[in-house]
């Protein structure tokens, strides 16, 4: 297994985002288009490869995850994504990332 430094691990700025809206991306079969509140004064689009693990993606609005921040942007069949979802999966298993308790969009996960 690799390490990494401290510095590089600080370096990773992680806050809890509130996915506001959920879209499908047509023609692509794993993929959703979240908009998430990040307690910025724009909310966020993060495009990501999770579609198949909700039955019913609107079931995602409201709920809060921890989103890293500062990855550089990326395009995916043409949309922006703008950050990462944090998620768990072993095979088929598959879980998103919660606070135990309602937190403000943006807190930042230490």
């Amino acid at each position: 297994m690799d390490t990494i430094s401290y510095e590089q691990f600080a370096a990773l700025e992680i806050k809890i985002g509130t996915i506001t809206a959920v879209e499908v991306v047509p023609d692509a079969d794993k993929l959703l288009k979240l908009t998430v509140d990040v307690g910025e004064e724009t909310p966020r689009q993060i495009v990501s490869g999770i579609r198949t693990f909700f039955s019913d993606p609107q079931e995602l609005v409201g709920k809060q995850c921890p989103f890293l921040t500062n990855l550089a942007p990326r395009t995916i069949r043409g949309l922006e994504s703008q950050g990462m979802i944090l998620a768990a999966g072993d095979g088929e298993a598959f879980a998103l990332l919660h606070p135990g308790s309602v937190l403000s969009s943006g807190t930042k996960v230490r």
